[in-house]
């Protein structure tokens, strides 16, 4: 059994999604949600939301499989200026199959650059997916 790494590569059309993404205009909360799709070892756009909180994010993220996000987030400082910091989170929740665990592990960085973040955050625990816990990931950044 070979144990070398599978990293994948980023739809040219996702690049181009995650572009505009960058540099929406909206002032609302908004998500790009990204699989792999395991025949081609291609990262592709699964769903695009609007207006959307994370507690609803979470409810739609799939229990035993990983999952790449971009998250555009209405910040609301304790001072009350307002930022629209742009998260990318990977969701690799306990119980997936190993092969694919590592198969987005090795592909993570690569999509990373792709999408040009800056604040990466991981969570093991899709429950863990919270207002709260993002401030609290985003406060290491002030």
């Amino acid at each position: 059994m070979s144990s070398s790494l599978v990293v994948c590569e980023v739809d040219e059309s996702l690049k181009e999604k995650l572009k505009k993404f960058r540099f929406r205009k909206e002032t609302n909360n908004a998500a790009i949600l990204m699989k792999i799709d395991m025949a081609k070892q291609l990262v592709i756009l699964e769903e695009e939301y609007e207006d959307i909180t994370l507690d609803d994010l979470r409810n739609e993220l799939p229990e035993r499989q990983p999952r790449y996000i971009v998250y555009s987030y209405k910040y609301i400082h304790a001072d009350g200026r307002v930022s629209y910091p742009l998260c990318f989170i990977f969701s690799s929740p306990m119980g997936c199959k190993p092969e694919q665990q590592m198969m987005y592990a090795g592909s993570k960085n690569r999509l990373v650059q792709a999408a040009e973040l800056t604040k990466v955050f991981e969570t093991r625990n899709a429950d863990d997916l919270t207002e709260e816990w993002l401030k609290n990931q985003l406060a290491f950044f002030r």
